[in-house]
């Protein structure tokens, strides 16, 4: 193949992609210290040696009405993305999550000569399994993160590999609370609640005003509860603190932290997440949560008739349990999410029944991730690279 083979493509559309991206690179990086990685990817990517071509942020929209509107410009990248890629071909493209941009991508890369892999399963298990035969003309080859994927692609001869996820690996040995709450300097003793609204502009425009108000409705109950939040951007920090400013009321004893999402959960009581990647960060943590969502009305009932699933949130999936409260949509109110929390807080029996669930999980996913997808990408490029 013409062009510059010593490039790996590699696109990630969100915050956990970054995270995943970088972690893939850092584990390529000893094997092949010549690769040069190309594509889309946010700071922790672009920290480990990415060249991006185009800001992550415009990828990470959640939603469809949401994807609806912004659809003209993500298609827009993707076609010129793809030009960029078919005039100088790297030796392998990667995709990391971000399905419904990254398998159209790949189809044509792979279409083109170029070997592809994706990186993270599409919840194929839990709603769209029609994808399927989209994923087998898009890809050489999956990289899964949970245990029981890796059978579904095989009943489909799509080449599968089983890595593990790289957050177990990472926060497998993360302090426990009492050195979580020294690192960020809050009382030992405190009563502590994290709140993660979400990572994407379009979630803090749904969730930043729930969120304080439900932190309001828990210091009506409990006046000493101290309230971490950790947002990851200067715009979701803006829409958080004016979702602060607009409420009335006495302040809240609240901490905004720019990143340190991790500290923030291990060091809390209870964490409220929105629905995502945080919340099996949390459950890595091995932390008691309370997982909210809200969307747009079309969108929700759209996910809804195509959802084959009662759980929402990872861990529950995961666990083919409730281990841990979903309030969702409708029902997620200020007053059901603080109850809910109240609840976990003054449970204990409930809080060590969780962690005992949750440190099962972390060891079914911790399986050394980093050489695991060394050796199931190099052979695929060691032919390719010069």
């Amino acid at each position: 193949m013409a062009g510059a083979p010593s490039v790996i493509g590699i696109v990630a559309g969100e915050a956990s992609g970054d995270l995943l991206g970088a972690h893939l690179i850092q584990a390529l990086k000893p094997h092949l210290p010549l690769a040069r990685f190309v594509g889309i990817g946010g700071p922790r990517m672009q920290a480990a040696g990415l060249h991006a071509l185009f800001p992550m942020e415009k990828l990470a929209v959640r939603g469809y009405v949401e994807v609806l509107r912004h659809y003209l410009e993500i298609v827009g990248i993707r076609r010129r993305l793809a030009a960029h890629f078919l005039r100088h071909p790297p030796a392998c493209f990667i995709g990391i999550d971000a399905p419904d941009f990254n398998l159209d991508l790949e189809r044509r890369l792979k279409a083109a000569g170029i070997p592809t892999v994706q990186y993270v399963s599409p919840q194929i298990w839990a709603w769209r399994s029609e994808r399927l035969h989209k994923i087998k003309r898009a890809v050489d080859k999956i990289l899964t993160v949970f245990p029981f994927e890796a059978s579904l692609y095989e009943a489909a001869q799509i080449p599968v590999e089983y890595v593990g996820h790289p957050l177990a690996d990472m926060l497998g040995d993360f302090p426990g609370v009492r050195a979580a709450r020294e690192q960020l300097h809050v009382p030992g003793s405190a009563r502590i609640v994290a709140l993660l609204p979400g990572s994407r502009v379009s979630e803090l425009e749904q969730m930043a005003d729930l969120f304080v108000a439900t932190a309001a409705e828990i210091t009506a109950a409990d006046p000493d509860v101290l309230f971490l939040a950790p947002l990851v951007s200067i715009e979701t920090r803006a829409l958080f603190e004016a979702a602060l400013y607009r409420r009335k009321g006495p302040a809240l004893n609240l901490t905004m932290l720019f990143g340190h999402a991790h500290e923030a959960m291990a060091a809390a009581d209870v964490v409220l997440v929105s629905s995502g990647t945080a919340t099996l960060e949390a459950a890595l943590l091995r932390r008691p949560m309370v997982i909210t969502y809200r969307m747009p009305r079309l969108s929700w009932w759209i996910m809804k008739r195509r959802h084959y699933q009662p759980y929402v949130g990872l861990p529950n999936i995961l666990a083919g349990e409730f281990v841990v409260p979903e309030i969702l949509q409708d029902d997620a109110t200020p007053e059901n999410l603080a109850q809910a929390v109240l609840n976990l807080m003054s449970d204990a029996t409930v809080r060590n029944r969780i962690d005992a669930r949750f440190s099962r999980l972390l060891g079914e996913l911790r399986q050394n991730t980093a050489q695991k997808v060394a050796q199931a990408l190099l052979p695929m490029l060691n032919g390719r690279m010069t």
